[in-house]
């Protein structure tokens, strides 16, 4: 098949899957005004594609943990918005994790991320891992679960095989569905997503998609993640430092590269890390098929 060939049937495949791709979004609390006001923008922009739920991160602290609890609320009430926290179960014990699940569902939450979270430093082992937290989860009520999956391997793993049968134990233990670590290397995904059903894991594996803004940061991000950067992506962002502009339109045409090959190969959830900016997401979902609704 030749290029254009190739291209021509990228993109009548997509037109094809019209209302069929579910999106989500990943988002973080912001710390300033100034932040503030780019996330509720960012929030209302992308609202408008129905997203199935957003996500709302924390770092390992309560006061971190207190200000995603109240991003979450306001999402919740301003929008009506499924939001869906991240909880770490590493700095809490099982009755403060219990304590916090219930509030969220008593405040009408019915959506979790969950994670283990990461290690203090000089810790040796977790008392709890992810798939007890989801076990907890729900016993406490019938939340609707996701946790991490990592296509290229979770950093801390002994081996490839031993991060699969972690991920499978959370999925066990309840989790409705996985969503991966950015990934650049789209092979690297649909291998992961064969060896998730080879060994049984029937969840969803929702390939995260990180439109890159600042190539920079995504290699700061990249190194303690454990994803793999490909040679082509550095020439493409190569000599860009100070071009804002061309950088988001190089970001984003990759992330369209990727999220057309994927749903060529019958992937229709994805999972966008917004870095709580809207415009590359919404013009990525726009590429999908994903159109705002209008009543």
């Amino acid at each position: 098949m030749g290029y254009a060939q190739h291209i021509e049937s990228l993109n009548q495949n997509l037109s094809e899957l019209g209302n069929d791709i579910n999106v989500s979004f990943e988002f973080f609390p912001p710390t300033t005004e100034s932040m503030e006001n780019t996330l509720w923008n960012s929030i209302e922009r992308l609202q408008t594609l129905q997203p199935s739920f957003v996500s709302v991160t924390y770092g390992a602290n309560s006061g971190t943990r207190d200000r995603t609890h109240n991003v979450i609320k306001q999402i919740k009430e301003r929008t009506g918005l499924n939001a869906a926290p991240h909880l770490t179960c590493i700095d809490s014990t099982p009755d403060e994790l219990k304590q916090i699940a219930q509030d969220y569902w008593d405040n009408g939450i019915r959506n979790i991320v969950a994670l283990r979270g990461d290690l203090p430093d000089g810790a040796s082992k977790p008392d709890m891992y992810a798939n007890d937290l989801v076990s907890l989860l729900k016993g406490v009520a019938d939340f609707d679960i996701s946790v991490a999956a990592y296509p290229e391997v979770h950093p801390e793993a002994k081996s490839a095989q031993a991060d699969l049968l972690a991920l499978k134990r959370k999925m066990d233990a309840g989790a409705n569905r996985a969503i991966t670590q950015f990934f650049f290397d789209v092979e690297s995904y649909l291998r992961f997503r064969d060896r998730c059903a080879a060994i049984g894991i029937e969840g969803e594996i929702v390939p995260g998609i990180l439109p890159v803004s600042n190539y920079k940061t995504l290699l700061k991000f990249s190194s303690f993640a454990n994803v793999k950067i490909p040679n082509w992506m550095h020439q493409q962002f190569q000599g860009l430092d100070d071009d804002q502009t061309t950088r988001n339109l190089v970001g984003a045409s990759i992330a369209i590269d990727q999220v057309k090959v994927l749903s060529r190969e019958g992937v229709k959830d994805f999972h966008f890390y917004t870095l709580n900016r809207a415009e590359l997401s919404y013009a990525i979902c726009h590429t999908l098929g994903v159109r705002p609704q209008t009543a």
